[in-house]
């Protein structure tokens, strides 16, 4: 059932967040899964693709912590609304909003999809104009 993937995803994130052990993440993906966002120009796939998506999300960051308002499950997807805090490893504060889509199949994610203001993160990542980088 969608609402125990759903669960099972969030708990895996904040374990990636928390101690940067990505496995509980891969584990979800089935093997045909497709993964991605709206700034990764190349789609991953299966769970050796979701792990090195999810192991890129996480280097982004020094500290980060997703909390969720608002999760629509139904039979076979869901809608996860959050936002994201965090540090970059330069020690720029990052606070972003955005929404997931996770498409299932039996107990295993076969799309997930993050969509978010990317122009704003991305000068959040790059700190204040004349920061060092």
């Amino acid at each position: 059932m969608a609402t125990n993937t759903v669960k099972q995803f969030i708990e895996a994130l904040h374990k990636l967040e928390a101690e940067r052990d990505v496995e509980p993440m891969a584990q979800l993906y089935a093997a045909e899964a497709e993964v991605g966002n709206i700034i990764a120009p190349e789609k991953f796939h299966g769970p050796a693709g979701a792990r090195e998506f999810w192991t890129k999300y996480r280097e982004t960051f020094a500290a980060v912590e997703s909390s969720f308002r608002h999760c629509i499950v139904s039979e076979d997807c869901a809608a996860l609304e959050w936002t994201t805090k965090g540090t970059t490893p330069s020690g720029n504060a990052v606070e972003y909003d955005g929404v997931s889509i996770l498409e299932i199949v039996g107990d295993k994610i076969v799309r997930f999809r993050a969509y978010f203001d990317s122009k704003a993160l991305s000068r959040q990542v790059a700190g204040p104009p004349g920061a060092a980088a």
